[in-house]
C-alpha cells in the first residue's frame, strides 16, 4: 500500500494538550532507576551554534524531553554518522536489490520449470513430448499461480509463518517475516505455465498434422488461451503495470476469467481426444487430474465473489486530504486489509483496516491519491461494495520480534495504527506527516499517543522532509529495536529497507509485487 509522504507533526507525548500547537513547556522529572528495565540513551545535538544537549530515554513507555531547551528527538540527526554498510557494493546490491526474496522465489520456480522443460524437449527427441503430459504441467503451474493469490491461502501462509515464538533465533524469524514475498511463486508459476502452454501448442499442432489424438477444437482453444495469457503477462510487467495500472487490473480480471472459461473447454476436448476405447467421457473426466485442478482453481476465483455485498459505511471527514470510513460488517485483526469499490466489475481499492481491541468492526483511512479517493473525500459514501475476507499484509509480521520500530509516512499510519493498539510486542512509532492533527484529526492522533506514549510524530510541513534513513537509524539505536516495519510509498520504502538491511538491521515493507 503506497502512502503520502509529504509530512508529519512535532513530537507529541502523552499528557500534551490536544491542540494544534506544538509549543508546550514541561519540566522533566529526573530519570528513574527501574530495576530490570534497560534504558537506551542517545545524545541530541542542537542545530545552532549555542545548541544545548540533553538525553532522551525511550524504554518501557517512558520518555523525557527537555522542551524548555527546545530539544526534539530528531534534533541534530543529520549530523549522526551512519555505520558502514556490510558486505561489498556489488554483493549487497545483488543480495538486497537484484536478488530479493520475491525474485529468488520467482527464480526457483521458473528455473525448476525450465529445467524440466529442457529435459522434456531433449528426451522427447524429434517427436517431442506427448501433448497430454505438456497440458498437465501447464495447468498445474496455472493452478498454483491462481491459488497463491487466494485470500484464504495467503492468510494461511501468514498464520503459519507468524506462529513462530520470539524465543526462536533471529535469523529464522527474519526469514519467516519475509512471508509477504510469496507473490514470487505466483509470478513464477504464471510465467512458467505460459511457457509450457507454448510448448503444448507447438506439440498439439504437430500431433494434429499427424492426426495423432489432437482435434481442431483442442487446437483452437489452445491458441485462444495462449493469446489471453500473453496479454496478461504483458500488462503485468512491472513498468507496464505502473504506467497503466487500470489496464493491468482489467486485463488480469477479464482476460483471466476468459482464459479460465476457455480452459474448461480445452480440457474437455483434450480429455475426449485421449479417451480410451470403451470409456465414457464422464469416466474419463473424473479420472483426469487436470479436471480437478481446474475445478479447484475455478472455485478459488469464484469464492471471493460469493461474498460480494454492499455494506453501510459511516464516514468521518478528517480534512480535505482524507476521510475515515467505519464498517461493522466484520471484525478484523492487525495486519488485515479489505477491498472496497463503488463499481465491482471495473475497479477495486485495498485499504488497511484499523481495529481497536474490544470494539466491533473496523475503520479505514482513505487519503487523497487519485480520482477515486478524491471523490470519496468530496462526497463521503454511505454504502460501499466489499468482497472476500480480510487478508493479511506485511505488518502482520510485527509480533515475530521483541522490539519493533514502526515507521509510517502520511496515511501509512493506517496499517500501523492497529498494531500499536493491539500491543502484542514492544513498539516504538516514528510517523512523518504534514500537520498530523490538522490532516488526520485529534481523535486518531490522541489514540496513537495513548497507545504509544513515546511516539515520535514529525511535522514535515514545519521541518521539511527528513532523511528517513538517518532518522530511522537514530530511532533504532534509541529504542534498541530488533526490527523495522515501514509503510510508505514505494521509493521511500525501498530506500529505508535497503538502508537498514545493509547495516544488519532486519527491515520489512511492502514490495508492490503481483
Amino acid at each position: 500500500m503506497s502512502s503520502d509522504t509529504s509530512g508529519v507533526s512535532d513530537a507529541l507525548r502523552k499528557g500534551y494538550p490536544s491542540t494544534h500547537s506544538s509549543t508546550t513547556t514541561i519540566v522533566p522529572p529526573p530519570l528513574p532507576q527501574v530495576p530490570g528495565v534497560p534504558s537506551f540513551l542517545f545524545r541530541l545535538e542542537g542545530g545552532s551554534q549555542n545548541a544545548s544537549t540533553t538525553t532522551s530515554s525511550i524504554s518501557e513507555g517512558k520518555s523525557y524531553l527537555d522542551l524548555e531547551k527546545d530539544v526534539t528527538p530528531w534534533q541534530g540527526y543529520l549530523e549522526d554518522e551512519l555505520p558502514e554498510k556490510t558486505q561489498g557494493h556489488w554483493v549487497r546490491n545483488l543480495r538486497f536489490q537484484v536478488f530479493s526474496l520475491y525474485r529468488r522465489l520467482f527464480g526457483i520456480v521458473f528455473v525448476t520449470n525450465m529445467a524440466v522443460f529442457i529435459a522434456t524437449c531433449v528426451q522427447g527427441g524429434v517427436e517431442g513430448a506427448d501433448a497430454q503430459f505438456l497440458g498437465k504441467v501447464a495447468i498445474a503451474n496455472i493452478f498454483v499461480a491462481i491459488l497463491m493469490r487466494q485470500d484464504y491461502v495467503i492468510n494461511a501462509f501468514f498464520t503459519v509463518a507468524c506462529a513462530a515464538p520470539q524465543s526462536w533465533p533471529l535469523w529464522i524469524r527474519r526469514i519467516l517475516a519475509r512471508v509477504y514475498a510469496i507473490g514470487g511463486i505466483h509470478s513464477g508459476c504464471g510465467v512458467s505455465g505460459t511457457v509450457w502452454l507454448i510448448l503444448f501448442a507447438a506439440q498439439a499442432t504437430r500431433q494434429f498434422l499427424r492426426k495423432d489424438h489432437i482435434t481442431v477444437p483442442t487446437l483452437v482453444f489452445t491458441y485462444l488461451i495462449l493469446a489471453l495469457l500473453v496479454g496478461i503477462l504483458v500488462f503485468a510487467y512491472p513498468k507496464m503495470r505502473t504506467r497503466h495500472h487500470d489496464t493491468f487490473e482489467a486485463t488480469h480480471r477479464f482476460l483471466g476469467w476468459s482464459a479460465i472459461a476457455l480452459l474448461w473447454c480445452l480440457i474437455m476436448f483434450l480429455i475426449n481426444d485421449y479417451r480410451e476405447h470403451g470409456q465414457t467421457l464422464g469416466q474419463a473426466v473424473v479420472r483426469s487430474p487436470p479436471f480437478w485442478l481446474v475445478l479447484i482453481m475455478t472455485c478459488s476465483i469464484i469464492l471471493p465473489w460469493l461474498r460480494l455485498r454492499k455494506v453501510p459505511v459511516r464516514a468521518e471527514v478528517l480534512s480535505d486530504h482524507c476521510v475515515r470510513l467505519y464498517f461493522d460488517y466484520v471484525d478484523t485483526f492487525p495486519g488485515h486489509f479489505t477491498r472496497m469499490s463503488v463499481s465491482p466489475l471495473t475497479e477495486w481499492h485495498s485499504f488497511a483496516t484499523i481495529s481497536i481491541p474490544g470494539q466491533k468492526g473496523y475503520s479505514a483511512v482513505v487519503s487523497r491519491a487519485g480520482d477515486w479517493t478524491s471523490e470519496r473525500i468530496a462526497d463521503p459514501p454511505t454504502k460501499l461494495w466489499v468482497r472476500g475476507v480480510p487478508c493479511y499484509g506485511v505488518v502482520r509480521v510485527t509480533p515475530l520480534f521483541r522490539r519493533v520500530l514502526l515507521v509510517a509516512t502520511g496515511s501509512g499510519i493506517g496499517p500501523i495504527a492497529p498494531v500499536l493498539f493491539a500491543k502484542k510486542t514492544q513498539l516504538q512509532l516514528l510517523w512523518t506527516a504534514p500537520a498530523a492533527r490538522k490532516t488526520f484529526g485529534d481523535k486518531l492522533v490522541d489514540s496513537l499517543i495513548e497507545a504509544n506514549p513515546t511516539a515520535v510524530i514529525y511535522d514535515t510541513r514545519e521541518h521539511g522532509k527528513p532523511d528517513m534513513v538517518k532518522l530511522t537509524y537514530r530511532m533504532v539505536r534509541e529504542f534498541n529495536a530488533e526490527a523495522v516495519v515501514i509503510i510508505s510509498n514505494e521509493p521511500l520504502t525501498k530506500k529505508v529497507v535497503y538502508g537498514m538491511m545493509t547495516r544488519g538491521i532486519p527491515a520489512f515493507g511492502a514490495i508492490w509485487d503481483s
